[in-house]
């Protein structure tokens, strides 16, 4: 097993491994990592799917294309989950294969809600192609999302070793939690942009906090518990986990609006195109001044927003301060996910490429 860091009195890690740029793994080489780790796993839990569901399942991981056909392999998604999920393992000084299952489990179970998100947003494109319910039809995708669910939980029920049942509890909860958010996230779309009634950014952030970084805070406690890490040690996992899934969506946030149509998929400026409730729209609104004001009317307009006026409007959102904002949520939860990794001790090699991850998540804004 990989010995452990040691944490000094004044918090700082000491390490028997340096984390200088010029040594640690790039983030993108530390995600194929894990996801050569993890793809014959999941590859063979999705095979035991229906075949419909099946290539449904396959086409959302970018594996296919609509009739079972192989993709080019340009649509598939970076694997975040699954990498935290093999990496907590890996600082906890187990093995990464420990954590296979888990990472399995928790890419169903992302795979799961992008597939319902799709249809509950009527989001037509993910990763620069139809998402399922386009492709296949609303029935169609809903059974291939209920099906990842129960496969997800089926993975990790079927995993032998002493932390089953804690791993299969720690899922449910956390499928619970992506519930709540979801549910806050349809919500606030009734709710008005200003006044008493409006979405806060606390509110917001705690939609987040359910919606994206409970599975987040998942996939690192159970890496960690699958790997056989002390209670102390999986429960600082989970809080950086979520941290992380704040700031992941505060990012995904920015990208909304400002993001490389190239990069994300998606047209420039679409969440404001289709009036999304995000956080740097919502920090703007909390401005008082002439540009916050210009902004809730055009939001406010029962006219869509048309190419002009989404330019505008987000002119405005950075005028009023939004991007700089949620440039710094995201800073603030990834410092306060450091926080929590230097909490407890962890495997020097493992702990240097969470923090290269971490530091991708935030320049991929840019």
């Amino acid at each position: 097993m990989t010995p452990p860091t040691t944490v000094r009195a004044d918090g700082a890690r000491e390490t028997g491994a340096a984390c200088a740029p010029g040594t640690a793994r790039t983030a993108a080489r530390t995600l194929a990592r894990c996801r050569d780790l993890v793809r014959p796993s999941l590859s063979a839990a999705i095979e035991r799917l229906h075949p419909w569901p099946g290539e449904m399942a396959a086409f959302s991981l970018g594996w296919c294309e609509v009739g079972g056909g192989p993709a080019d392999g340009s649509f598939e998604g970076k694997g975040l989950r699954q990498t935290l999920a093999v990496l907590s393992a890996e600082a906890a000084g187990a093995p990464g294969e420990s954590a296979v299952a888990g990472a399995v489990a928790v890419e169903l179970v992302h795979t799961f809600s992008l597939l319902h998100d799709d249809i509950m947003d009527e989001d037509g494109t993910r990763r620069q192609r139809d998402t399922v319910w386009k492709a296949y039809g609303t029935g169609p995708a809903v059974l291939a999302g209920d099906a990842l669910f129960a496969l997800a939980v089926q993975t990790l029920a079927e995993t032998p070793g002493p932390h089953t049942a804690a791993a299969v509890g720690r899922l449910s909860k956390t499928l619970s939690g992506l519930v709540r958010g979801q549910a806050e996230d349809l919500l606030f779309v009734a709710r008005p942009w200003t006044g008493p009634e409006a979405v806060r950014t606390d509110e917001y952030r705690a939609m987040a906090e359910l919606k994206t970084g409970t599975l987040l805070g998942c996939s690192a406690a159970l890496g960690g518990l699958l790997g056989g890490a002390p209670a102390r040690t999986v429960a600082a996992l989970d809080r950086a986990g979520r941290h992380l899934g704040v700031a992941f969506q505060a990012v995904d946030d920015l990208l909304g609006i400002w993001g490389d149509p190239a990069v994300t998929g998606k047209p420039v400026h679409g969440d404001l195109r289709q009036r999304k409730k995000t956080y740097p729209v919502l920090a703007a609104l909390a401005g008082q001044g002439r540009h916050a004001r210009e902004l809730s009317a055009l939001l406010n307009s029962p006219q869509s927003l048309d190419e002009a006026g989404t330019v505008r409007a987000a002119a405005l959102v950075e005028a009023c301060g939004g991007r700089t904002a949620t440039l710094g949520e995201a800073r603030h939860h990834l410092d306060a996910a450091r926080a929590c990794l230097l909490s407890v001790p962890l495997a020097p090699r493992a702990a240097c490429e969470i923090e290269v991850l971490l530091e991708f998540l935030l320049h991929r804004t840019v």
